[in-house]
């Protein structure tokens, strides 16, 4: 019973990273999109996940919501904290703060 234990343990590991790089990669272009949309220099050409939950989506069911975190500029020396939220593979909400353009 043990042993069918741990292979449940492993399988789901393997699926939650597998998931999280999936989901990585979503949020990374949706980061760059954001970036474009409000001419700003997407910075390190990154994101990290700082948060993870649960919460319900429009039809009541149980999905992942994870918080991205990165980075823009305006002009190039200035570094803006930026954030996206994904519910499963949907953006839910995202933040860039004012910033003054030239």
């Amino acid at each position: 019973m043990a042993e069918w234990s741990l292979l449940a343990i492993v399988i789901t590991g393997a699926w939650f990273w597998m998931d999280s790089i999936a989901k990585r990669e979503i949020a990374l272009n949706i980061g760059r999109q954001l970036s474009e949309r409000c001419h700003l220099q997407f910075l390190d050409e990154t994101v990290a996940c700082s948060h993870i939950g649960f919460a319900r989506d429009g039809n009541g069911r149980m999905q992942l919501q994870r918080t991205y975190t990165f980075d823009v500029s305006s002009h190039g020396s200035e570094r803006m904290a930026c954030h996206l939220q994904l519910r499963g593979k949907q953006l839910v909400a995202w933040h860039i703060p004012p910033y003054v353009t030239q």
